[in-house]
């Protein structure tokens, strides 16, 4: 397979292949790439229905030439354990963060939570993210009080102090728990609004269906984050395949209950 960028003319061969609804890996065969390459590149330009050839062009050369003054600076290619590729890790971080922008989340916001993802310990402090990320300490403060606030990181000290930030499994569960919990005032103030517009009126009528279509969705996603919790707390292990599997005999039984 062919190493290095994708060229000018590789993207308008993407954009081809994405306006003929070809799957990723089909265009990844045509152009002898691997199918991870062509994921992050849509990715991070648009998605399957925005992406542009020019436009992506455009947005790596300027990607490039931002990357310049900042190895300058002594940041940031990272030292990678495990014999991992650092041009591929700092590709990959920037889809993550592509796909956290999409799910809702705003642009810094995304970066930190993605820097934070892609470390083996998921744990950073203050100024190794501003460090990282090439960014003021007043910019990740604003970050994390955000994501904190959504249950997406959480604090701790470690040893000498230091307030730290981490995303572990838990953090998911909670994230979901916290997101179904906040239809309940809308469900609330739906249902006093049936009380006042008068019950069986066609206004009325809407309202409580809303209200009670709010509570099946919302009691059925705290069921089903109870029950998928404990796939959060089982380790997995490598096939020959290289896939992951669940292991059975490594399952952590002592799996706390929410509180309502």
């Amino acid at each position: 397979m062919p190493e290095g960028r994708l060229t000018q003319q590789e993207r308008q061969q993407i954009a081809a292949g994405l306006a003929d609804d070809l799957a990723y890996a089909e265009i990844a065969r045509r152009l002898d790439r691997p199918t991870s390459t062509i994921t992050r590149e849509v990715s991070r330009n648009g998605g399957a229905t925005g992406y542009r050839a020019d436009l992506a062009h455009r947005a790596t050369q300027r990607r490039i030439r931002q990357r310049g003054p900042a190895s300058s600076r002594g940041p940031e290619s990272v030292p990678q354990p495990y014999g991992r590729d650092a041009e591929a890790v700092r590709d990959y971080q920037e889809t993550l963060t592509t796909v956290f922008m999409t799910s809702g989340l705003p642009k810094m916001m995304a970066r930190v939570l993605g820097c934070l993802y892609t470390t083996d310990t998921g744990s950073l402090a203050a100024s190794e993210l501003a460090q990282r990320l090439q960014v003021s300490p007043a910019s990740i403060s604003k970050a994390i009080t955000f994501l904190e606030s959504m249950d997406l990181v959480r604090r701790e000290r470690d040893e000498r102090r230091r307030e730290r930030y981490v995303v572990d499994d838990d953090l998911w569960y909670q994230s979901m728990i916290r997101s179904a919990r906040s239809n309940d005032q809308v469900v609330e103030t739906a249902r006093q609004g049936v009380a006042i517009l008068g019950p069986g009126t066609p206004a009325a009528t809407r309202l409580e269906n809303v209200a009670r279509f709010l509570d099946f969705v919302s009691e059925a996603l705290i069921r089903a984050a109870e029950q998928g919790r404990e796939v959060l707390y089982t380790k997995t292990e490598t096939t020959s395949d290289g896939t992951a599997k669940p292991d059975s005999d490594h399952r952590q039984t002592a799996i706390p209950t929410a509180t309502a």
